[in-house]
């Protein structure tokens, strides 16, 4: 495996690569030595766009395992633009599975690609902040960011 470490405004992302594509993303407590590859460090330069507004998309190749479902819960976390937040119930709904909230929330937080994979834009029926691996903190920060940079602004935004 391979590791890129990125120092953003929310901590030290970690970016872990292997030979294919990026695999995980996440901010541990215990830093892994950094072992950059290209992949890794593709990515690394893409996040300090992201965080200095310049970005809003990934194209990086990323992979994560998970079941048929998980996949399609995370491809569909894909399609939720930046700076517009929806609900668990909302995200069911354009998955055509309005009963099947629990397990979409379920294999949101499964997700090991944070932030490239946006479950952080998911929130609670009533607005809540609410399951978010990395801290609520970051998720909050997170979207603040992306409001920002789509000019919806944090007005709009009832966290």
């Amino acid at each position: 495996m391979f590791f890129s470490i990125l120092d953003s405004p929310i901590g030290q992302l970690v970016i872990e690569a292997n030979e294919r594509e990026i695999c995980a993303l996440g901010f541990p407590a215990v830093l892994p030595l950094e072992n950059p590859n290209e992949l890794s460090e593709m990515a690394k330069e893409q996040f300090k766009e992201y965080f200095e507004k310049k970005r809003k998309h990934f194209d990086f190749p990323m992979a994560q395992p998970g079941t048929d479902f998980q996949q399609k819960v995370w491809d569909e976390l894909r399609r939720i633009d930046a700076g517009k937040p929806i609900s668990y119930a909302a995200l069911a709904k354009r998955m055509k599975n309005p009963l099947a909230i629990r397990a979409i929330a379920s294999a949101n937080g499964r997700n090991n690609l944070m932030i490239a994979v946006p479950c952080h834009r998911v929130i609670g029926s009533n607005g809540d902040l609410v399951g978010f691996s990395a801290g609520l903190w970051r998720k909050k920060w997170l979207l603040e960011h992306e409001a920002k940079m789509t000019s919806i602004g944090q007005s709009s935004l009832n966290f």
